[in-house]
Formats: C-alpha cells, sequence, structure tokens
C-alpha cells in the first residue's frame, strides 16, 4: 500500500512545540494550501487548511525555522485519528504526519546580509532552501567537490584526427 502526501503551503500560525512525557518533541502547524482550480462559478480559488505533526528532530526544526506566514513544503504520510470530544461523541481528524519537511522559499538576495527574520515578508521565489544565516559556518556533509582546476599536464589536445580517439 503507499501513503504518501506532498504538500506545500504557508502556516497559519507559528508551530506549536510540545514534549511526550518521556521528552520526545512534537510540533502541531497547519498548513494553508491555495486549490489549483476556482469555485463553481470560476471565482476565487478555495484554500484547504491541513493540520501537520512533526516528531523529534524534524519536530524541533520545524519550531526553529518557521513561523506564521512561512511557505513549507511538507512530505509524509496521512494519518487518520479516532477521538472522544468533551461531550463524549465520537470525531474523527485527518493530519500530515512529517516526515521531511523543507523551506518553501528562500529570501531575496538583497536581503542576504541580514539575519533570518522568519515572519519578515522578505522572500524570494520556491527555490526549496534554506536561507543564509549571518556568520554561520557552512557545515560539511562529505559530499563529493570537485577541485578548483585540473593542472594544465592532465590534458593534451588532440589532432583533428580521429584515429586519436580511444573509442
Amino acid at each position: 500500500m503507499l501513503n504518501h502526501i506532498v504538500i506545500m503551503g504557508r502556516l497559519t500560525r507559528d508551530p506549536e512545540l510540545r514534549r511526550t512525557g518521556s521528552g520526545i518533541a512534537v510540533a502541531s502547524f497547519t498548513v494553508a494550501v491555495d486549490r489549483d482550480f476556482g469555485g463553481r462559478d470560476g471565482g476565487e480559488r478555495e484554500t484547504d487548511f491541513i493540520d501537520c505533526v512533526a516528531w523529534r528532530q524534524t519536530g524541533e526544526f520545524v519550531s526553529k525555522y518557521f513561523t506564521k506566514g512561512s511557505m513549507i513544503v511538507v512530505s509524509g504520510r496521512l494519518q487518520i485519528r479516532n477521538w472522544t470530544d468533551k461531550d463524549g461523541g465520537k470525531r474523527r481528524s485527518a493530519e500530515v504526519v512529517a516526515d521531511n519537511v523543507y523551506f518553501g522559499e528562500s529570501k531575496r538576495s538583497s536581503d542576504s546580509n541580514s539575519a533570518y527574520s522568519g515572519n519578515s515578508g522578505n522572500y524570494g521565489g520556491n527555490s526549496y532552501s534554506a536561507p543564509s544565516y549571518n556568520n554561520a559556518p557552512t557545515p560539511n556533509y562529505g559530499g563529493y567537490s570537485a577541485p578548483a582546476a585540473a593542472p594544465a599536464s592532465d590534458f593534451a589536445m588532440l589532432e583533428d584526427d580521429d584515429a586519436q580517439l580511444p573509442f
């Protein structure tokens, strides 16, 4: 079976970070997602408000770097919960359990010298990259990085004769 959902929208409020009895972090937040089509009369597009929950480090990340109005991309699974309200009535709720969370936009390049302020409204396009931070060291994730310049002795010019090609 497949249960995978990806949504992109803006946070309707600041994420709420709580901890379970055993100290596990859990962040709750709601994402406003515009529908791709207008109403029945072709008018204004409707918006869906989707409840999300992020656990452990993902929840701490959301709580630390996202605020009300931030564009967010959430990848995870849809979960239906059954619960009982104050009056004893049986209720059901749908929520997205976030596996991965991404920045939905980056700050404009004109603001690259200022610290990230979250809800400043200064956003760029949909680049899915983290904003730049003042004086923050660039982490080394052990990935491949190409050498700055190859030594000139590694290359030799070939004549126009195809016989010199190795294939």
